[in-house]
């Protein structure tokens, strides 16, 4: 079997090393090559043919985030940000910008061979590396029809304009740059709360909220439990906690992970079924998986409305995919049409 070649970008000649070890003790992947710096990379890119590229945000010269746009702009690969788990607000700010720009996750460099943490590092590391290697990234420029649910799934629901009380989002793997683009869309004066679920290395969760609150147009809140929900700000669940909704109050917990992840799409999307019945609004975004699938089903049946991202512009149709294969998804809609679709579902 082929393995799946990795080109390394890191200035350090440590971490640059242990990464060598760690993805060279996998036996799906294999280092094609390291550069110490961005330009030495692009340069030889077409000669290299990586599958996926693990980079690094701080280097000399152009920095990984100016390095992101110009390969996914030129000459698109999977790129998988490794970064140290440092938290700094100008780092922290480059780091989702490069998720913006179109790199795919984020993980923590693992840490020296010696570290408790190292092997379920080095796991995560390489597990990521081979999964994001498989993600095609194809430019569309044709929007594709709407989808919509078929006679072999229960019914849609009849959209009731004004009758809705909570919208929840999950996502995944393209998510950041799929959720830019859908609150900014959304507005300032949204009249509902927003629940969400992004999947994402639990180190970098807080740096996101903080980031995705700077570049959107509605405040963006860590939940805390038991908090009320409010209208016009996205209540964003914590790292490794559940979010739920009970009667009207936001609940976090630490339940069995659901599709290997907590928090779940699938706990938020229940738990709105079963709290706000037909009033409950359901949105799920790009990624890798089943989350948010069987969730979305539990909404669509107590009567509420449910979307998915089409697969035109889904940068990775897993849980779209699974949700609609469930008889789950009312309307599948492209990006750029789901805010608009949300905005005159909610209208009264």
């Amino acid at each position: 079997m082929r393995k799946t070649r990795v080109l390394i970008v890191e200035d350090s000649a440590v971490v640059t090393a242990l990464l060598e070890y760690s993805i060279g003790r996998d036996a799906r992947l294999e280092v094609c090559a390291t550069a110490l710096n961005a330009e030495d990379a692009l340069e030889r890119l077409d000669q290299l043919a990586p599958d996926v590229i693990a980079m690094d945000i701080r280097l000399p010269g152009m920095d990984g985030l100016d390095a992101t746009r110009w390969i996914m702009s030129n000459r698109p690969v999977p790129i998988v940000v490794v970064a140290a788990s440092v938290h700094s607000g100008n780092w922290d700010r480059t780091i989702m910008e490069a998720l913006r720009a179109g790199a795919l996750t984020v993980l923590e460099k693992p840490s020296g061979t010696s570290n408790a943490d190292y092997a379920t590092m080095a796991e995560r590391l390489c597990t990521q590396l081979f999964i994001m290697s498989q993600v095609k990234l194809v430019r569309r420029h044709r929007i594709q029809e709407t989808h919509v649910g078929n006679g072999r799934h229960p019914p849609s629901p009849r959209a009731v304009r004004g009758s809705y009380r909570m919208l929840g989002i999950a996502s995944s793997t393209g998510g950041p740059s799929a959720l830019v683009q859908m609150l900014g869309d959304l507005g300032p004066a949204f009249p509902l709360p927003i629940l969400l679920v992004q999947h994402m290395t639990d180190t970098f969760l807080a740096g996101f909220a903080a980031w995705l609150n700077g570049v959107c147009p509605c405040p963006v809140t860590v939940v805390k439990d038991r908090c009320v929900p409010v209208a016009g700000t996205v209540h964003m669940a914590p790292a490794g906690r559940h979010l739920r909704v009970e009667a009207g109050l936001l609940r976090l917990d630490a339940g069995l992970p659901i599709s290997f992840q907590r928090p779940s799409g699938t706990v938020l999307f229940r738990s709105m079924a079963q709290d706000l019945g037909a009033a409950a609004l359901g949105a799920l975004l790009t990624g890798i998986g089943d989350d948010g699938a069987e969730g979305l089903l539990q909404v669509r049946r107590a009567g509420g409305y449910t979307i998915a991202e089409d697969a035109s512009t889904a940068v990775v149709y897993g849980m779209p995919a699974a949700a609609v294969g469930l008889g789950a998804v009312c309307e599948s809609l492209p990006l750029r049409a789901i805010a608009p679709r949300v905005l005159k579902l909610v209208s009264g």
